[in-house]
């Protein structure tokens, strides 16, 4: 009995999951995007590979734009 109660949860679970990817699928064709929001801005990170490029830090970029370096460093 425990086998087959064990069986019908592993059916819902792959049924389960099976209709989480249908819906991320559909979302995707509506244009829903996932994920965490951009911090920086397309304008932000063109100004700030301009001052890195005239030799400003990257710290001192980041400071003035309020985010780590490694955020900043991920978006070139």
């Amino acid at each position: 009995m425990w086998q087959f109660v064990g069986v019908l949860a592993e059916l819902e679970r792959s049924m389960i999951t099976e209709r989480t990817r249908a819906g991320v699928k559909e979302a995707k064709k509506r244009g829903v995007t996932f994920g965490r929001k951009p911090k920086l801005t397309p304008a932000q990170i063109k100004h700030a590979r301009q001052q890195i490029d005239k030799g400003e830090r990257v710290q001192d970029v980041a400071a003035l734009l309020n985010v780590h370096k490694a955020t900043l460093l991920q978006s070139f």
